[in-house]
């Protein structure tokens, strides 16, 4: 028998090979969920489930529950659990996953069916009550397709078509098989927080927030939220590209420059009929426009603009990054770094007189801040409002009502952008939307800002932290939402992020993690030209070459 040399959690030890880690890091079977165990490892810097062998000598690090990648595992693993009770009291139906909702995941039944939602809980209950485990099998090709046609997974069964790999992995809890991506816990036994509630034609699976992980929080309705990802379901429709499987189907079949270009004329007309609400509301001075990072503000902002001109405007165009503070100035975090995402990191005194001035009529030399300098230095060439200009205002804090709490709610349009992504993996599992965002701002940090892609992963938590506090608290201030995710960009960001991910050593901890979890995923996507994307798209943001120039 062949001996390995494997390092655990910095203990150095010798097994046999094909020793699975959940024998080398303990079962924890008398471990509940708040004590926060062990529920994944990464092997050599990859994210792995327990339920792997080793094959070759390994550094091994215990990855716990309430760790950030802790808690992917719980969540792919909870949403596993709802498709198997699912498959189980209903195998004539197919449970397909849809966009996250505030601290749940939305699952709908493909042909609308009412769920039985009281019989799903049961069988969740039980299932996590005798502790079902959770295999991983090899299915061959043939036999993969097989099972996708019998249990109508039509997402999967394309994506299969597309991968064109001998063999694959899947996941198997009792009976129900879904294709394997990342890992999931060894068994049920840690499931104990969650809810499921019906919502609206379908069911909310809801977890516990990173901020409070031991206990779940009082269920916040998001309408408008929910609004913006039905609309997009249609939009999907019309360009025929519910799942990665159908893009990539249409890429090979050459048909992806005429997607692209319905892609992008239903998000011109949805800016368009923003462009129109202004006008109908008639007294609007002033729009605010906010979102995550790497939603698009810029870009949206500017195509706004245009549509505004086209309506009888002429747009005032400001960024509130133009008015942060010098360095020595901005506030420390609760970990002792500054924190350049709260709003006090703002010359909230000037922003305010400036904006002020400008309704009052008063010629004001608007601000702009050198990022490489730090600090603030005032234009040239004045600025003042004409009878119909229209100030378009853009930045994280733009909901936020403490940024201008003295102006007239009447005379103000609030909007709120983020890039939502629509395109499902395959039935049973998600495209994050938050994967989205990061694989767009690692291509714009590398190209504009000089940023490699493990200061851009590195960063990223800090990121996630800010939105969480700053920005997703006021997304329902918005007046409208609007989804800057284009149904195609994976295949396109994909010629961009490959290399940069490959970069990334594992000397560099998490961010080679997550660059391994990524370049996985990538691994999936069709290539699509990127000259196939139009000049004034809102993807040019990130990749270059936009119309509006170097933003």
């Amino acid at each position: 028998m062949k001996m390995l040399t494997v390092e655990i959690d910095g203990k150095r030890t010798e097994v046999p090979e094909g020793t699975k880690i959940t024998e080398l890091l303990g079962s924890g079977r008398n471990l509940s969920y708040s004590s926060d165990p062990v529920v994944a490892a990464k092997v050599n810097g990859k994210l792995s489930s327990l339920m792997e062998p080793i094959h070759g000598n390994s550094c091994i690090e215990s990855v716990r529950l309430f760790s950030p990648f802790g808690k992917r595992v719980y969540r792919k693993s909870l949403c596993f659990l709802l498709c198997y009770a699912s498959s189980l009291i209903a195998p004539e139906r197919t449970l397909i996953i849809g966009h996250s909702l505030g601290d749940g995941y939305y699952f709908r039944y493909r042909n609308g069916e009412k769920p039985d939602t009281g019989r799903l809980i049961k069988v969740m209950k039980d299932a996590i009550a005798s502790d079902m485990p959770i295999e991983l099998v090899e299915l061959t090709e043939d036999e993969a397709l097989a099972y996708s046609k019998e249990r109508n997974l039509h997402e999967t069964e394309i994506l299969l078509n597309t991968t064109n790999s001998g063999s694959y992995r899947f996941a198997k809890l009792g009976t129900c098989l879904e294709m394997y991506y990342e890992p999931l816990l060894p068994s049920l036994r840690y499931l104990e927080l969650w809810e499921l509630r019906e919502y609206e034609d379908g069911l909310l699976l809801r977890y516990p927030q990173s901020r409070n992980p031991q206990k779940l929080m009082d269920f916040t309705d998001n309408p408008l939220l929910f609004s913006v990802f039905r609309e997009n379901k249609s939009y999907a429709k019309i360009l025929g590209i519910d799942s990665l499987g159908e893009l990539n189907r249409k890429t090979e079949e050459g048909g992806i420059q005429k997607t692209i270009m319905l892609s992008e004329a239903l998000q011109r007309r949805r800016i368009s009929d923003i462009s129109r609400a202004i006008k109908e509301r008639g007294e609007v001075k002033a729009v605010f426009i906010s979102g995550p990072s790497s939603s698009g503000k810029t870009t949206f902002s500017l195509k706004l603009s245009d549509e505004l001109r086209v309506d009888g405007f002429e747009p005032v165009k400001i960024s509130l990054d133009d008015y942060y503070l010098p360095t020595e100035r901005i506030p420390f975090d609760e970990y002792g770094e500054r924190d350049y995402e709260v709003l006090e990191a703002l010359d909230l005194g000037l922003f305010r007189q400036q904006l002020g001035d400008l309704i009052a009529g008063k010629e004001v030399h608007l601000a702009s801040f050198s990022f490489k300098d730090r600090k603030i230095t005032l234009r040239e060439k004045a600025t003042s409002m004409k009878r119909n200009s229209i100030l378009v205002i853009e930045g994280i804090h733009g909901l936020n009502p403490e940024l201008v709490p003295d102006m007239d709610r009447k005379s103000t349009f609030r909007i709120y952008i983020s890039a939502l992504t629509q395109v499902n993996l395959d039935t049973r599992s998600r495209i994050s939307t938050t994967d989205n965002r990061i694989l767009r701002r690692m291509v714009r940090d590398s190209r504009t800002r000089g940023f490699n892609a493990v200061e851009t992963l590195s960063r990223w938590p800090s990121v996630e932290r800010g939105e969480k506090n700053h920005i997703f608290p006021y997304q329902n201030n918005a007046d409208v939402m609007i989804n800057s995710a284009l149904e195609y960009e994976p295949g396109v960001i994909k010629t961009y992020a490959v290399p940069l991910l490959r970069s990334v050593t594992k000397d560099t901890g998490d961010a080679y993690t997550t660059a391994r979890r990524l370049l996985d995923f990538l691994d999936f996507v069709y290539p699509i030209p990127s000259e196939y994307v139009p000049s004034d798209s809102l993807l040019r943001e990130f990749i270059g070459g936009s119309v509006y120039g170097a933003i």
